[in-house]
Order: C-alpha cells, then structure tokens, then sequence
C-alpha cells in the first residue's frame, strides 16, 4: 500500500511541475499578445497615411506606380504566407496551411513561421523563400524589411506578377480566421483623390512619388499582417494552454482524491490487522 502512495505522490508532482510550465507558457503568451497589440493602432495609422498621401499624388500628372497593374505573361504570381513559429497552439499551424491551400498552387510562396514551415514540408509543399518569426513585437518591422527585401529580389526576376498575402487575425468571439488581401499591383482607382483646392507640393515627379508611396504603403500592409499574425499565435497558446490547465487541474484533483482514498484504505488495513492481533492476544 505504501509503494501505491508513493507511486501517486510522483504523479501528483508531476502533475504539479507540468501545471507550472503551462502557467509560465500562458504568461509569456499573454505579454507577447499584449505588446503586439498594442503596435496595431500605430501601423493602421502609418498604411492610413500612405494610402492618403497615394490619394492625393493621384491629382498630379501621370501618376504611375512602380508596380504597373498589367502584369506579364499571365503568372499567378507571389503568395506572401504568415503561419506559426512555434507548436503548443492548438490546430493553429495547420489551419493556416489548410486555410490557404488553394492560394499555394502554382505560386511563389515566402513563408514566414517555422512551425508552419516545418508542415508545409511534410506535406511536400515547395516553398520559395521562408523566415522565423520574432519572438518579440518589436523585431516585427525588421521582418517586414526581410520580406520586402525578398519581395523584390522575386520581382526583379520575374517583372510585375500579382503578389497576395494570407495571414489569420484573431478575434475573441470567433478565433482564427483567415484573411487573403492583393497586394500588388495597387489598383490607384481605389484610392480617394484629394479634394483639396490645390495639388500637394512636390518636389519629384509623379511616377517616382507614387513608386515610393507605393512602397511605404505595401511595407504597412506587411508589418501589420506580420503583427497580426503575433498577436494570432500567441492568443491561440493561451486558449490551448488555458485547456491545458483545466486538464491539468482535474487530473490532480483527480490524484488528490486517490492519494485520500488509498491513504485511508491503508488507515483502515491497519487498523484491522491491529484490531485483529488483540483478539487473538485475548
């Protein structure tokens, strides 16, 4: 009996060093969704900007973007993929590879996330160009400098295809959903023209104007996919985690109640076998 009670001890430790890693893992999630969080309202107010600014070049002459909208030779083009960087988040990396299964075939994939990247090779999928994701909100724009850097190197061999981004957004009513946004070439026509009496005042053509706009508006749209993608992977850690937990508690309560019961049963064995050696004494 005594042998069962430590046997139950080593597993109710066990338990308890395995509910102290998911509370650690929960913790770090937690502040790594937070801080990136909170770099959402800054970047949405950047690409804002940019677009309003591509707005009013438009009232110039011959505003022509860098990436014109008649792309060559009929080529699907880039897909700019956003996935997991690391596991303990539920589903969450398959379903980004499953979400975006259809915009992969026959593209040119930058993937970004090696969890994901890691899937993405065992199913046999080829991937062109692939980067880890930070583990902190603040190295996000330099990962964007990354992607952009990659994006023109593919641009620069192949000319002016259609590039697209899938990355997930967490919401706290529905979870991970997948969202797929053109980002290249940019359709000028759905961007405002200014109303303002006066064209703004530059001091370069128009084409360069809006090639440069052009840039700071597609490296926007970037760094906000890539901190959404953060904030995404971590939220869906802590739902995995916060599972974890409750499983975790009812498997020591669990424990617990068996440590009693086995302690008891003990008790009650030996006081029989006490009780027993009196009678016969007697």
């Amino acid at each position: 009996m005594s042998d069962r009670l430590a046997e139950i001890g080593q597993r109710i430790e066990t338990v308890r060093q395995l509910g102290a890693v998911v509370n650690a893992m929960q913790g770090i999630a937690a502040q790594r969704a937070h801080q990136a969080r909170a770099l959402l309202p800054a970047v949405r107010r950047y690409a804002e900007t940019a677009r309003t600014a591509i707005g009013q070049a438009r009232r110039l002459d011959e505003p022509l973007a860098r990436f014109p909208a008649r792309t060559v030779g009929g080529a699907r083009g880039g897909l700019i993929l956003f996935g997991a960087e690391q596991g303990f988040a539920g589903a969450f990396p398959e379903q980004l590879l499953d979400g975006a299964a259809a915009d992969m075939q026959d593209r040119h994939i930058l993937l970004i996330g090696a969890r994901t990247a890691t899937l993405a090779a065992e199913r046999g999928l080829r991937i062109a160009w692939s980067a880890s994701m930070p583990s902190k909100a603040d190295a996000l724009p330099a990962l964007a400098t990354s992607i952009i850097d990659a994006l023109y190197d593919y641009l620069d061999e192949v000319g002016a295809v259609p590039i697209t981004m899938a990355y997930p957004v967490w919401s706290s009513g529905k979870g991970v959903s997948i969202v797929r946004a053109s980002l290249l070439p940019l359709d000028l026509d759905t961007f405002p023209a200014s109303t303002a009496d006066l064209p703004p005042l530059v001091n370069i053509n128009a084409a360069d104007l809006i090639g440069d706009l052009t840039a700071e508006y597609v490296f926007a749209h970037i760094c906000a996919a890539a901190v959404e993608t953060f904030v995404a992977e971590n939220e869906a850690r802590l739902r995995t985690m916060a599972t974890a937990r409750s499983h975790i508690d009812r498997k020591g309560e669990a424990l617990r109640l068996e440590e009693r019961l086995t302690r008891q049963d003990q008790i009650t064995s030996e006081v029989v076998e006490l009780s027993g050696g009196r009678h016969r004494r007697e």
